[in-house]
Order: C-alpha cells, then structure tokens, then sequence
C-alpha cells in the first residue's frame, strides 16, 4: 500500500517543532529522545488514540473526518495555511498512471489593461506555482522584465532563487526566497498531480541547496498582503506594501499590487522610479536582471 509521504513529513515536523513545556509537559524525561512532542501526546491532546495517530503519521491511508482533523490540526498548532495545506495532503487522490498535463494559464485581455491603467503602482498576475502570466510597465522596471524571458522561465520563485539580479535587489533575500518555497509547497500541495509544479521542483532541487533546505522543511505560507525591502540599482533603498488580490472567475491566478511604504525614503525613490518608467520606452532594456536571468538559468 503506497504512503503519503509529505503528509507523512508534515506531520512529523509540525510535532517536532512544538515544546512540551508549551502544552504544559515536562521539557526534558527519561524517555523523551525526540525533538517536541511525542506521537502519544499528539494524540492525548487531539483526542484520537495513538495507533491512529500513528497510522495517519505514517501516511496510511486513512480519512479522518473534520472534526478529527480539525483536533490534530489544533493539537499541532497549525495556523490557516497549515490547517488548508493539511486537508490537501489528507484529500484523497485518484490514481492515475501518469501526471496531468500542464494547465495553460493566461490573463485575460481585460486584466492586462487593468494592469497598464496602474500608471502609480506596480502590478502583475501570478498564476498557479507563481508562474508570471502578466505585468505593467511599472513592475517591470521595479523587478525584471519576464515577458523578455523564454516562456517556461516567466516564473517568480525561479527567479528568486536562480537569479544573482534578484539576490541584489532583495536586503532580505534569504528570507524572500524561503518564503517563496513555501508559497510552492502550499502550491504543490494543493495540486500534487500537476507536471509543471513538480519539474520546476525538480529544477530548483538541482540547481540550488538552498531550495532543497528549505523544501525539505515542508513549511508552507499564504500570502495577502505585507512589505518588501528593495535595493534598487536605479534609486536605492525602498520599501514596498503589497496587497494580493485572487481574481474572481480565474482559478488559481492573483494580482498582486505594489505601492511605496510611507516613509518619505521610500516615497521619493518610488516617484524617481516612476518618473524613469513614464520616459523610457517600452521596448528600452531593462535596467537589471533580463540578461542576467538568461544567463543564470541556460
């Protein structure tokens, strides 16, 4: 019988980051050889006996009902995304001899026009493993020019990860991309049988050891909104707050809206940032990142 071993790798890592002493257990024992909880104390806390736990742990397969879930999900303390990225790994899935094949997404003719009315803010559509369906010219000026990419690389977390450009441009890079990887893992999740997601998984494996740390944390993250630190090459230091918006009728894609923090640093390199977008034309080069990226990811 095939296990599920992500959930089974969730599970355990979600137990082992808890403390006992957090859910009023001793911190250390004679018998504790295990970081966190113990599968029995999972358990007791959720409700379930432990040969269940055990067995749904073990990535048996098991379907627990909600309230059962929504007990073990308290027990280990799992916050929304968790809580959704649990369900998906629990959800049972049909078994087929191959995977799906890739789901084309695109941003509708409206929607790009939407983008291009934000004269102010930096815009883009992110669609299903942070694939880039579109951008403005704004966005493009503040990130990278993904529409100049080949088509399979017009992906945000690869850049991030693969890209020296975006390692420049993000202070908090390490933390950005981690992020990013656990954005993917909620992802993957969500659509296990889903091609693309698992060969840019694959690719990301390769090419990088931090991707692989970070996947193998089975950390998982949604985001709605929140602020970035940018070095810009062109106007320095800036701070951005974003908000995510998901596009109703269009499953799986987000726009995403940039706008400078409101500090006065912040709010000045923003207007000298787009004061350079609205003079340079849209076929210009790019100021960082295009031939970089080409470069970095052949």
């Amino acid at each position: 019988m095939a296990r599920n071993v992500d959930l089974s790798e969730f599970l355990r890592r979600c137990r082992a980051r808890i403390s006992p002493e957090s859910v009023g257990l001793p911190e250390r024992g004679a018998y504790r050889r295990v970081p966190g909880l113990r599968r029995e104390e999972v358990a007791q806390l959720a409700g379930v006996s432990t040969d269940y736990y055990t067995r749904l742990e073990q990535g048996r397969q098991i379907s627990p009902s909600d309230s059962v879930l929504q007990a073990i999900a308290a027990a280990l303390r799992l916050n929304d995304a968790e809580r959704a990225h649990l369900s998906d790994l629990i959800r049972p899935q049909p078994v087929t001899a191959r995977r799906s094949p890739p789901v084309v997404q695109r941003a509708r003719p409206a929607l790009r026009r939407l983008l291009d009315s934000f004269t102010d803010h930096a815009a883009f559509i992110l669609g299903r493993r942070g694939d880039v369906l579109a951008t403005n010219h704004l966005c493009r000026v503040l990130l990278t020019d993904f529409d100049a990419m080949p088509y399979r690389e017009r992906n945000l977390t690869r850049w991030i990860i693969l890209d020296e450009a975006a390692r420049e441009l993000y202070p908090d890079w390490e933390k950005i991309a981690a992020e990013m990887t656990a954005i993917l893992r909620l992802d993957a999740g969500r659509h296990p049988d889903d091609s693309r997601t698992a060969e840019l998984v694959g690719e990301l494996t390769m090419k990088s050891e931090h991707f692989r740390r970070w996947w193998a944390d089975h950390k998982v993250l949604d985001r709605s909104f929140g602020h970035k630190r940018f070095h810009h090459p062109l106007v320095g230091p800036l701070t951005i707050d974003y908000q995510a918006f998901n596009l109703p009728g269009e499953a799986d894609q987000t726009l995403f809206v940039y706008m400078p923090a409101q500090d006065q640093a912040s709010q000045d390199a923003w207007r000298l940032l787009a004061s350079w977008s609205a003079d340079a034309p849209a076929s210009s080069p790019q100021p960082h990142g295009t031939s970089q990226a080409r470069r970095s990811t052949s």
